[in-house]
């Protein structure tokens, strides 16, 4: 919001052209924000090379909160989806699905689950939160600057389209390179998470055999033990 290279400030607040020698070195003044029904609160604006952080928002995780949640009346959950990949969706819906279902069955028993908490960990996301759930947070919900923003522990790297019975390959639309002697991690429609040994490479249009998938979204096959269930994830851990 104040740093040098935003010449029209200098026009805007005095009047005074930047382009003709008369900067009145507005970029360099301090700054705060402040809302109308707030008077005299003041909120510092900071910013480095990635911009401003005051309403960066860490990621919100509730998953410890879902019985408390639902005794308070909640009886419908919305991940957020906008601008997110269809990896990020299918990990965060399929794992908050998993645990709610756990509640229903045994509310008193419920636990989180360390599987859970490692799973969404495992898509592009900011620190995760509980925002203002448990009070007012400040800072602690924001990223601040210098902060890390996104952190992932899995590429998603192929997108299972099908399975061929007569040659045993799976159909797969590689969204991340990747190649052979490999070892990744599948994440399913249903079901747990399985391991994925790739020790052949397919062209999907020639069958020719190759090393690695050199172009964005070509179609590859792969041999597999047993058929994976179409719209299967594959992604590379790490």
């Amino acid at each position: 919001m104040s740093y040098s290279g935003r010449c029209l400030l200098s026009n805007f607040m005095t009047g005074r052209d930047a382009n003709r020698g008369d900067c009145a070195q507005s970029c360099r003044w301090r700054y705060h924000l402040v809302e109308e029904k707030r008077p005299g609160q003041y909120f510092p604006v900071e910013e480095d090379a990635r911009g401003t952080y005051f309403m960066s928002s860490k990621d919100l995780c509730l998953l410890e909160y879902l019985p408390q949640l639902a005794e308070a009346g909640v009886t419908s959950f919305k991940i957020e989806g906008r601008m997110k990949s269809i990896h990020y969706l299918a990990t965060v819906v399929k794992t908050y699905r998993q645990a709610i279902d756990s509640y229903l069955k045994n509310p008193a028993a419920y636990r989180v689950s360390p599987q859970w908490l490692d799973e969404i960990k495992k898509v592009s996301h900011r620190e995760y939160t509980t925002g203002f759930l448990l009070g007012d947070q400040g800072k602690t919900a924001t990223v601040e600057p210098g902060q890390q923003s996104y952190t992932r522990l899995a590429a998603f790297v192929g997108l299972v389209l099908g399975y061929d019975e007569k040659t045993g390959r799976i159909i797969v639309e590689q969204r991340n390179n990747f190649r052979v002697g490999e070892s990744l991690e599948v994440l399913a429609p249903r079901g747990g998470n399985q391991t994925l040994e790739v020790t052949a490479l397919y062209d999907g249009e020639t069958g020719e055999q190759m090393e690695v998938a050199p172009h964005p979204q070509q179609i590859v096959q792969l041999p597999v033990d047993k058929p994976l269930s179409p719209m299967s994830m594959l992604r590379r851990m790490g």
